[in-house]
């Protein structure tokens, strides 16, 4: 597999656990196409490492409190907890019309509170966090390191946290790269005590909180989108790291941007597809087979022509596994998949054995498409 942070691809030398950490959605708004790639992406490599004999621990957090989460409940005027569990609904149904393995654990940030604020201590006494009027700060140029998973420059690194909300010329800061691990709630926020005054946790803190707690130290994978790659996940390694001595992630895997009309996906945009839409046109094997056309790596744009190529293949599969003739083609998704993940060819393989006549029913089985 591809690993982010070496730059290349390396064998993924895993104990007969596999420890796996995906970043998950803030349930404000609905899970676009974009979200349903990324955790397809994973459940294709947890489906791989089972049947290579593992036992896997995928979590997948949910991010309960945040700016946009707050801003969003305070537009419409509902609780935040009530906006995540609303939005949460949708969310679970949807990655189960797609077929997702249940997760392992799927823990809340606000389930962690004490966890991230015994994080932050750990912190203070390593010498890498400062607090300025109740705002408490990691101060990056403490840790050699900063940069190690992204490898972006100091002046795209700034740029690229202002276009995450981490506010580079908030003036309380030492440095613009330095990034909140607490901070003072506004009157309508919720708020928990700490040694620091009342508040609650940036965002960067809640995941390395969340993974250390159920995962260990080290972790075998841990990924996302690729726009996770800085800041989110250069702050996760930089603020673990400094606090266990210890690597935080063997294996780095960022997954491509779905786009549409030219642009990113975005929720800012409303440039958006969803699953439940999707669903609506096709029966949700498609959909499925759609996204798995796509390496995991790659930005690629959604076309409704995918959905039409996925209906058609699934009928061919199907066709010609009713003839039941033996076929051994699921060795050669396994090889196409042990090739950095590399779904599309796994599924001309199956392409192959189907225009054959033989069975694929198991080798689709493995990317999770029942026939």
């Amino acid at each position: 597999m591809y690993d982010t942070a070496r730059r290349g691809i390396f064998e993924l030398e895993a104990g007969p656990q596999v420890s796996m950490y995906s970043c998950g959605i803030t349930p404000y708004d609905a899970a676009h196409l974009g979200h349903a790639f990324v955790y397809l992406c994973f459940d294709v490599l947890q489906r791989r490492l089972r049947d290579a004999g593992h036992e896997t621990r995928l979590v997948r957090n949910v991010t309960d409190v945040d700016d946009d989460m707050l801003r969003k409940a305070r537009e419409l005027g509902v609780h935040y907890l009530d906006l995540a569990a609303q939005e949460m609904v949708k969310f679970d149904r949807d990655m189960a019309l797609i077929n997702l393995l249940p997760v392992y654990k799927e823990p809340r940030a606000t389930g962690a509170i004490s966890e991230i604020l015994t994080l932050i201590g750990e912190l203070f006494s390593a010498g890498v966090a400062y607090e300025v009027d109740g705002w408490v700060y990691y101060e990056a140029s403490k840790f050699s390191r900063f940069g190690q998973v992204s490898h972006e420059s100091r002046d795209a690194m700034i740029e690229l946290a202002a276009i995450h909300g981490g506010n580079p010329t908030d003036p309380r800061k030492r440095d613009a790269l330095d990034f909140v691990l607490w901070q003072p709630s506004l009157e309508d926020e919720p708020s928990w005590e700490s040694r620091w005054g009342a508040g609650r946790p940036g965002w960067h803190v809640e995941c390395s909180a969340l993974a250390m707690r159920d995962l260990g130290p080290t972790l075998d994978v841990h990924g996302g989108g690729r726009d996770l790659a800085f800041p989110h996940h250069e702050c996760e390694a930089a603020q673990s790291e400094v606090v266990t001595g210890q690597p935080f992630v063997k294996f780095w895997m960022h997954v491509g941007l779905v786009g549409l009309d030219g642009k990113k996906m975005s929720k800012s945009l409303g440039n958006l597809v969803f699953v439940e839409q999707l669903v609506a046109k096709a029966e949700p094997a498609a959909v499925r087979l759609a996204l798995l056309n796509q390496h995991y790596r790659s930005d690629w744009e959604w076309r409704e022509e995918l959905l039409t190529s996925a209906v058609a293949r699934l009928s061919t599969w199907r066709s010609a596994s009713m003839a039941g003739r033996p076929s051994s083609v699921i060795d050669v998704v396994r090889s196409a998949l042990d090739d950095d993940l590399n779904t599309p060819a796994a599924l001309r393989a199956i392409d192959e054995a189907a225009q054959g006549g033989f069975d694929v029913g198991q080798a689709a089985g493995l990317l999770g498409i029942t026939l």
